[in-house]
């Protein structure tokens, strides 16, 4: 119900960036998409106008979107892209101060798109991490649910044959 209005997508969004465990994942993910996006609008030749529209649309999290619309606004006002994007706070450091180097020495598609590969390489390594952790404790929930199991099939049993040692 939340999900589907605008400001209740944009609290859920906001609130997946920061969930614990995953939250790094989704963030660096949804950073990796704008960057891919952008970079690959802009170094085909789309306006950076409309490529940010573009990005803003395919963002897959309302509060990147929100970011990328405030950076249009900034851009269309003759601004930096970089002013925006640090006070959304919803990217990194170091993220926003690539795409700084890259606006001002020209190679911004190029920048993009490094920081898109780099977020792609811990995307990756997150998963990984996440992966060997949850490993173990499937193992170990499913221990518990086959020797519950065998406890529920053998006690009656256990019952039984003691039951019929009495009577002998």
């Amino acid at each position: 119900f939340i999900g589907r209005t605008r400001r209740g997508r944009f609290v859920i969004d906001s609130f997946k960036l920061r969930m614990p465990l995953f939250g790094n994942l989704n963030r660096k993910t949804a950073i990796s998409r704008f960057a891919r996006t952008l970079g690959t609008l802009v170094t085909s030749g789309v306006p950076i106008l409309q490529a940010l529209n573009i990005t803003r649309e395919t963002a897959g999290n309302a509060a990147i979107a929100a970011a990328i619309s405030q950076v249009h606004d900034s851009v269309k006002e003759g601004e930096s892209i970089v002013q925006p994007l640090e006070a959304s706070r919803a990217f990194p450091p170091m993220v926003v101060s690539m795409i700084d180097v890259g606006e001002e020495t020209g190679k911004l598609p190029e920048m993009l798109l490094k920081i898109a590969d780099v977020f792609d390489d811990e995307v990756d390594n997150a998963v990984a991490a996440l992966t060997s952790m949850l490993e173990p404790i499937m193992i170990v929930f499913l221990a518990l649910i086959v020797g519950t199991i065998v406890l529920a099939l053998f006690t009656p049993l256990i019952s039984i044959i003691t039951g019929l040692q009495q009577q002998t």
